[in-house]
C-alpha cells in the first residue's frame, strides 16, 4: 500500500491501479471510499473480501453525471428531478437495473436493482474521468464498523488490501449518503438517511416513505447492526458513569468528554460522529455513553448511525 497526498500524478496513478483491477481508498464529501471498477466482477469481490462484508448487501457505484446513470439504471423522473437538484453531491439513487448495464451484479447484491452516486469531492470526480469506468466504493472500513473520515483511518482499517491511498484531508461532511429508492411507478422512498435531509428531499419531490432496517438489505448501510466501535454504545444517557467514556452535544459536557458540537449544531455534529467514536474507543473503555442528539434534520441520520451501532452488541 502507498499513501499519498491526492495530487494529479498520485490520481492518475489510482486511475491505472484501478484498471488493472486493484483496489484503492479514495475520498469523498461524505466518508473515504474503497473503490474498483464497478464493471469488473473480480475487482468487485475484492471489496467484499477485504472488508468481510455480505455479498447479499449491495455496493453505491459512483458516477460522473446523470447521463452516466442512465447507461446504467431506469430512471423515473422523480429520480430525474432529485439527482438535477442534488448531484454531484451526498445523494445515492437506487433504481431498477438496466439489463444492459455493465456494472457487475455482484455489486448489486443480487438484486433488480442497483444503487448510484455522483460524488463532489475533486478527488473523486478526477478519479472516475481518468478510470472511465463507474467506481463501487463503499466506506473505506471493516464491514459493520465505524466508518473513515480521514484517509490515516482508512489506511488503518484496510490499507493492507489496496494499492493506494488518496489522503485529501478530512472528510467535509463526514457522515454517509442519503439513500433513495425510486421505483418504476415513481414512489420514492427513504432507505437510508444521511447527509442530505428528509427536509430537503421533500422539498423537492414531497413526502418520502422509510423503512425499517433488514438483515437482507436493498441499500447499503442497511443491516441493523453497522457503524460500530469496539465499546458499546448507551445511549440518551445525561452522564457517563462510572468508567464509561462521554460523546457529548451542545454547551454542557462533564470534563473528559468528547463533544460533537459544542454549539448544538448538527452538520458539526455529524462532520464529527465516526472520528469522536473512534477516539473515544480507542481508550479501552466497555461503554460509551452518548448525549441525545435532535432527531431533527441531520440528527436523524446521526441517530440513525448511533442506533445501528448500538444493536445487537
Amino acid at each position: 500500500m502507498t499513501l499519498l497526498v491526492a495530487d494529479a500524478d498520485a490520481i492518475a496513478r489510482a486511475a491505472i491501479a484501478i484498471r488493472s483491477g486493484a483496489l484503492v481508498i479514495m475520498p469523498t464529501e461524505t466518508v473515504y471510499g474503497l473503490a474498483a471498477d464497478a464493471t469488473d466482477p473480480v475487482a468487485v469481490a475484492r471489496i467484499y473480501a477485504a472488508k468481510g462484508r455480505p455479498i447479499f448487501n449491495p455496493l453505491i457505484s459512483h458516477v460522473l453525471s446523470l447521463q452516466d446513470a442512465e447507461r446504467q439504471a431506469r430512471f423515473h423522473p422523480v429520480a430525474r428531478q432529485l439527482a438535477e437538484r442534488f448531484w454531484p453531491g451526498a445523494l445515492t439513487l437506487v433504481a431498477p437495473r438496466l439489463v444492459d448495464s455493465d456494472i457487475a451484479e455482484l455489486a448489486c447484491g443480487g438484486l433488480s436493482s442497483v444503487a448510484l452516486r455522483a460524488p463532489a469531492h475533486p478527488v473523486a470526480r478526477a478519479l472516475l474521468e481518468l478510470a472511465g469506468v463507474p467506481l463501487a466504493a463503499p466506506s473505506a472500513n471493516r464491514s459493520g464498523k465505524l466508518s473513515s473520515t480521514s484517509a490515516t483511518h482508512a489506511d488503518e482499517e484496510l490499507g493492507d488490501a489496496v494499492s493506494i491511498v488518496l489522503d485529501a484531508g478530512p472528510c467535509a461532511l463526514g457522515l454517509e449518503s442519503s439513500v433513495v429508492a425510486v421505483g418504476v411507478d415513481g414512489a420514492a422512498t427513504l432507505l437510508r438517511p444521511g447527509a442530505i435531509t428528509r427536509a430537503e428531499i421533500e422539498a423537492v419531490i414531497g413526502p418520502l416513505a422509510a423503512v425499517s432496517a433488514s438483515q437482507t438489505p436493498t441499500s447499503p448501510g442497511m443491516l441493523s447492526s453497522h457503524y460500530a466501535p469496539r465499546a458499546q454504545l448507551r445511549l440518551n444517557a445525561a452522564a457517563p458513569a462510572p468508567g464509561e467514556a462521554f460523546l457529548a452535544f451542545g454547551p454542557s459536557a462533564p470534563n473528559g468528554a468528547l463533544n460533537l458540537s459544542e454549539r448544538g449544531d448538527l452538520v458539526e455534529a455529524a462532520a464529527n460522529l465516526f472520528a469522536h467514536l473512534r477516539r473515544l474507543d480507542a481508550m479501552g473503555v466497555e461503554v460509551i455513553a452518548v448525549a441525545p442528539v435532535p432527531h431533527e434534520g441531520l440528527g436523524e441520520a446521526i441517530n440513525d448511525r448511533l442506533s445501528r451501532a448500538a444493536a445487537g452488541r
